[in-house]
């Protein structure tokens, strides 16, 4: 048998982790965080439409994959000078909502580096809708605890 170098995976990007953990951006599903929001709805951006919004997306991230874990990078929230409405205070969050789909190489040393992967959906905000890129991702992002969230598959 021969040591080979895994080559990389055809992926969106690379992030590199803060623990050094390189993980690769197989799916990425960009969304308005408030364009889901009807326009006759009566609300405003406060924390219980944010948590819908949260919760939302989470439901779905989990019913799309359900044997992949699902984390949620808790999301800066803004709360501008405005007048508080019937839900409490304006609380807006950054304006572009990220579920992707990660993987990197095995948790579990003993696992056939050829047949598993480890695997975690990560939903995270950010302002822009630019596509995360090795060192240079949301710090945010690259704080994820990969080692104690993501779950070993096999192919």
């Amino acid at each position: 048998m021969h040591d080979r170098p895994r080559a990389r995976t055809m992926s969106l990007a690379r992030v590199v982790l803060s623990s050094g953990r390189s993980v690769d951006l197989a799916e990425l599903r960009l969304s308005s965080t408030y364009g889901e929001m009807p326009e006759d709805f009566p609300g405003y951006p406060c924390k219980p439409v944010n948590d819908m919004v949260i919760e939302g997306l989470l439901s779905t991230a989990a019913r799309t994959s359900p044997a992949t874990p699902v984390h949620l990078v808790p999301p800066p929230r803004a709360y501008p000078d405005q007048y508080a409405g019937a839900f409490g205070p304006v609380e807006i969050l950054p304006s572009v909502a990220c579920v992707g789909s990660f993987r990197s190489s095995a948790l579990d040393p003993s696992h056939d580096p050829v047949l598993y992967h480890s695997a975690l959906t990560v939903i995270w905000f950010q302002p822009t809708a630019r596509l995360p890129c090795e060192c240079d991702a949301e710090g945010s992002l690259r704080g994820v605890d990969w080692e104690g969230l993501a779950r070993d598959c096999e192919l």
